[in-house]
């Protein structure tokens, strides 16, 4: 029997690759040592360091979270991290849920590690428009539609991605610092697990829902109009799907820990960390999360999500951030409801009440150490 020219063609290829690859190699470096070298490569030189034994008042506080979360009527993953040692505290802390709006944050990380590259500046200008808007809450689209279109830079797109949650002002940036493709790079060069990407805000919410993304959908009631037209089994299917394996995954210690790191300073340059973080600080939605139970003289900086309805169902209800004490040390804080069906005051009720313990956590630690 002849061979098919695909089949021909996709030998070749492999041929081809094979070659390269033996061409690179260093002498006697055998294949698998080669793909791991060059593996590596994609990643910075230093990992990550190894997080630490829990000390009796840090699983003490691990104790509180599990009493946290086993009372709340929901799925939920709760984590915190110290970001000096990065020791992590959590509760259900390994299973993926939903993150919804807290992905912006690793689109700005993205960009801001472009910045620090030399490519990308944050004056850099860009022109919204029409065919940019996306869908749901997206502020920029009632100047697209007084205007026709709206002029701005890469750094505003930073502030009301994060402060505002506008989901044209991420999209529009996710689009120049490569895709989803590179957000994703971003997170594999930085050793960042338990966390994924997913997508634009248009196809993820698209795909929930049960449609296929109309730019049309970007104007007035059109989306909800479209999603009220899918039949209820396409829908629930759609929706049970995503709760069930989130493209958006992300576990609440590989948030947690990531945040820490970023408070560290390991992410990003130095002006670039103190740009984020204090643009997190200047966050609007979700007063009455996490931030709800801050104490004075404490600081607050953080993201939150909030995910589509479906049979009283929602898909994800986040909040996460740096918390940081007035001696100035830095704790990460991770909330994701996955799916629950209880009240919003319940829910903000449980996030307050994460803030609290850690916060007696570190006046204790405080105390002792004193």
């Amino acid at each position: 029997m002849s061979r098919s020219p695909v089949l021909i063609f996709t030998v070749l290829i492999v041929g081809a690759f094979l070659v390269l690859a033996t061409a690179v190699s260093t002498p006697g470096e055998s294949p698998q040592d080669y793909q791991k070298r060059v593996l590596l490569a994609e990643q910075k030189e230093e990992a990550p360091p190894p997080e630490p034994e829990l000390t009796a008042a840090q699983e003490q506080l691990e104790a509180e979270l599990r009493t946290i979360g086993e009372s709340f009527a929901g799925e939920v993953g709760i984590a915190v991290s110290e970001a000096e040692s990065l020791a992590t505290m959590s509760y259900a802390g390994k299973k993926p849920f939903p993150q919804q709006s807290v992905s912006k944050l690793w689109v700005t990380l993205t960009a801001l590690d472009l910045v620090d590259e030399g490519a990308l500046e944050l004056a850099e200008p860009v022109t919204i428009r029409r065919e940019d808007l996306t869908v749901f809450y997206q502020p920029i689209r009632e100047i697209v539609k007084a205007r026709g279109e709206f002029s701005t830079d890469y750094g505003e797109l930073i502030q009301r991605a994060i402060t505002q949650s506008d989901n044209t002002a991420n999209d529009r940036l996710l689009r120049r610092v490569g895709g989803p493709q590179a957000v994703e790079a971003f997170m594999r060069r930085n050793q960042i697990t338990g966390v994924q990407f997913g997508t634009d805000e248009r196809t993820k919410q698209s795909k929930i829902a049960g449609l296929e993304w109309n730019q049309a959908y970007s104007f007035e009631n059109a989306f909800y109009e479209a999603r009220d037209r899918v039949p209820e089994q396409d829908r629930r299917r759609a929706f049970e799907t995503y709760l069930a394996d989130p493209m958006d995954g992300a576990s609440a210690r590989g948030m947690s820990k990531a945040l820490a790191r970023l408070a560290r300073g390991d992410l990003l340059s130095e002006s670039s960390t103190e740009l984020i973080l204090s643009t997190m600080e200047e966050t609007r939605s979700g007063p009455r999360r996490l931030k709800g139970g801050v104490p004075g003289g404490w600081t607050f900086g953080h993201k939150t999500g909030t995910g589509q309805f479906f049979d009283g169902v929602q898909s994800g209800y986040n909040d996460v951030g740096i918390l940081t004490a007035p001696d100035g040390t830095h704790y990460s804080l991770v909330v994701l409801i996955g799916q629950t069906r209880v009240s919003y005051a319940e829910r903000m009720a449980m996030m307050q009440e994460v803030t609290r313990a850690v916060v007696r956590h570190h006046e204790a630690r405080s105390l002792t150490e004193a």
